[in-house]
């Protein structure tokens, strides 16, 4: 089949070409917009309890306004407020009222905390409100600027916090991260491959190719979220740039390393270009195919965060390996030897020293290598054990130096930190009849009473009082893992125990939110990893004719799982001393490390079993595997390794934790697993590694001077 198709593309390059320009220009020209969402209660299934709040809310209180923004004040100096600075205050709140700003409801100064060091106003969502919608961030972004000059000479300072402000800090950085990775990650791989390639052709040709890729991925994804009712995060697009651009620049380098040897082989180009094809495009597709079915397993999780991330990853790399397996080998069919130029070194086989000793001892002493590694790999693993998931998300999506941070630590100088985003808590009669005003107060003072509670505001039935909703002001900030504690333990279980006969509590908002996504991300950890897990060996298998080899092939995908998050335990936990690391983070580890790491296992034994196809027994073709694709995979390996570290410029904790665990995981797997222990277990198991396939012997005799050109490399 990759015979057929390089023939193809070698013999009509302009055919190819021409179908990818008008298969770009329809999906863009007709594409939808690619929205996302920050609340993270659309990601919910309906049954956990704070979604069923949520809809409680909605029917029970159509007309009930919610905290928008919340304004907070105190002075330069740090000094307490005078009765000046409390009409001030409450004179540049009517002025920023009058502006009748979109989105806002009703601005509502405070009195002075009791220490008299803040002093707030609280900013409603207006009526039918979007609290997530664009329209509500500008609002925010023009409250700030137009409260500048009020502040001028006044002495006091002000800051926005709340939602809203917190989701526009959001998007500022997410938008800031994603022109700092961009950037890094094009600047990497052009550098990277100047000094593979020393060809300004080859160089730009992945930045060029992937950014046209980039636009037709987005559009299908864009389609399918309409099509089938997806939400996609925020941080989709920062993630979609550097999987592109890392897996596009992977596979291209797939190809073009055997294209380049190919022709140091004595093929003519567009021959080349075949060959290279029908002997690299097994393990792109397969690679890709395992990529793509570790991304799609995410559809099993609970979480909508990662029922659309899954999906619109696998669209990407589809889109990828049907581009490197067309679209680039046509660009290179016409360019022919020119695409090297003005470098002529692809004409000469470099001595490979470096490659060709790690192979030979490798070769020779493959037990030392396979113990050497595992044990390294193992050891980094233990640490994992001590992995402690933290679900505060004060500092992830937004900086510590913006405006919504740092107004929050001023407003706690006063104030209980959960007042910037109070917990909702109903009591909800299930037999229809109305809760007595005894059995509302009584539901409150328990609630008073929990451990966590800084305050409980008076109760608020419903008109025809078969609801009642009481706002709890946590004594910690609301997306801490203290506050989560005390919700999901007494808050929650205060509230359904002290519900009289006859009701139902439920505990809403937004840490509520927060406790639900921990239990649906503990549920996913044991689905989606096993049957990812699953099909991938499935592929490993069909493409390596084995039942031994998908085995100790994803052991060490395992292992490299395991020693990516112990490392960033080690790190972050033990020598930074930070509390623990962000619940999502073995999820992206899975995706990237895992999904990757097994393309570069993939690569690594394909080119054994050739090599041991050629006559080689399976030391030898261990070592001369490791003496050509070596090249492949590091070079591959780095360059997918330093886009992910580029995450770690977006200037928040998520994407600095996860650009340093995602690109130490993909240096794991591509100068460890995939260099040292795959090919050295795979020595050591020899021709029963191949069973019951026998995929490592040639089932016909070679065609004449294939074996010839393969050994000459040597």
């Amino acid at each position: 089949m990759f015979a057929s198709l390089g023939r193809y593309v070698a013999r009509h390059p302009w055919q190819v070409i021409v179908a990818w320009v008008v298969l770009a220009v329809a999906v863009i020209a007709t594409a939808p917009a690619l929205t996302s969402t920050t609340d993270e209660a659309e990601f919910l299934p309906d049954h956990y309890e704070s979604i069923r709040a949520a809809e409680l809310q909605a029917d029970a209180f159509p007309d009930r306004t919610e905290i928008a923004a919340i304004m907070v004040f105190d002075r330069d100096d740090g000094a307490e407020l005078t009765a000046d600075d409390e009409a001030t205050v409450e004179r540049i709140t009517g002025e920023l009222a009058d502006l009748n700003l979109p989105e806002f409801g009703d601005f509502t100064p405070s009195p002075p905390s009791e220490n008299r060091l803040v002093q707030t106003s609280i900013i409603s969502l207006g009526q039918d409100a979007d609290p997530f919608g664009e329209e509500l961030t500008d609002s925010v972004r023009d409250l700030r600027e137009e409260a500048e000059p009020l502040l001028e000479g006044t002495g006091l300072n002000m800051g926005v916090t709340g939602s809203a402000a917190q989701n526009l800090d959001s998007q500022e950085a997410a938008s800031n991260a994603e022109a700092i990775v961009g950037i890094v990650t094009i600047v990497l791989i052009i550098g990277l491959l100047l000094v593979i390639f020393r060809s300004p052709i080859i160089a730009l040709m992945p930045i060029i190719v992937v950014g046209i890729l980039s636009q037709v991925a987005t559009g299908l994804i864009a389609f399918a979220n309409e099509a089938f009712d997806l939400q996609a995060d925020s941080s989709i697009t920062v993630i979609l740039i550097v999987v592109l651009y890392g897996i596009g620049t992977d596979y291209i380098l797939f190809f073009l390393f055997r294209y380049r040897e190919a022709l140091r082989q004595g093929l003519d180009s567009k021959t080349a270009v075949t060959h290279a094809i029908e002997r690299a495009g097994e393990a792109i597709a397969s690679a890709g195919g395992a990529v793509i079915v570790a991304f799609m397993a995410l559809v099993l999780s609970s979480l909508g965060i990662f029922r659309s991330i899954g999906p619109a990853l696998a669209i990407a790399v589809a889109v990828t390996v049907l581009a490197a397996l067309t679209l680039v080998p046509a660009i290179v069919s016409l360019l022919g030897t020119k695409v090297f130029w003005p470098s002529k070194a692809w004409k000469n086989e470099p001595k490979a020293a470096r490659f060709g000793a790690i192979g030979d001892s490798l070769g020779r002493h493959p037990v030392r290598f396979a113990l050497v590694s595992g044990l390294v790999l193992a050891a980094l693993a233990v640490l994992a054990l001590g992995f402690k998931p933290t679900f505060d998300l004060s500092d992830t999506g937004v900086p510590a130096t913006a405006e919504s941070t740092v107004a929050l630590e001023t407003l706690e100088k006063g104030l209980p930190p959960g007042a910037t985003d109070p917990t909702s808590v109903f009591l909800h009669s299930t037999d229809g009849n109305a809760i007595s005003a005894a059995d509302q107060t009584a539901f409150g003072d328990a609630l008073a009473g929990a451990t966590g509670v800084a305050q409980v505001a008076e109760p608020q039935p419903s008109p025809d009082e078969t609801t009642v909703i009481y706002s709890v002001v946590l004594a910690d900030d609301p997306t801490s893992d203290a506050a989560m504690a005390n919700v999901e333990g007494p808050i929650r279980d205060t509230a359904h125990d002290a519900a009289p006969e006859g009701t139902e509590a439920l505990v809403g908002g937004t840490t509520s939110v927060f406790v639900d996504l921990q239990d649906a991300m503990n549920r996913d950890y044991s689905v989606v990893f096993p049957v990812a897990a699953l099909i991938i060996m499935i592929i490993l298998a069909v493409l390596l004719r084995s039942l031994v080899a998908p085995w100790y092939l994803m052991a060490s995908v395992g292992l490299g799982f395991g020693a990516t998050l112990g490392a960033s335990v080690l790190l972050f936990q033990t020598i930074q001393g930070e509390d623990g690391l962000i619940f999502m983070l073995p999820i992206y580890i899975y995706l990237f490390v895992v999904a990757l790491g097994t393309d570069y296992n993939i690569l690594m034994v394909a080119r054994l079993r050739e090599e041991a196809r050629n006559g080689m027994e399976p030391r030898d073709a261990a070592a001369m595997a490791v003496r050509h694709a070596g090249p492949t995979v590091a070079a591959a390996g780095l360059i997918l390794a330093g886009t992910f570290a580029s995450l770690m410029l977006g200037g928040n904790a998520l994407l600095v934790s996860m650009g340093f665990a995602i690109s130490f995981g993909i240096f794991v797997a591509a100068f460890v697993m995939a260099m040292f222990f795959t090919p050295a277990l795979t020595a050591l198991i020899g021709h029963a590694a191949w069973w019951p396939g026998h995929g490592d012997r040639r089932d016909e005799p070679a065609p004449p001077g294939e074996g010839e050109l393969v050994r000459s490399a040597d």
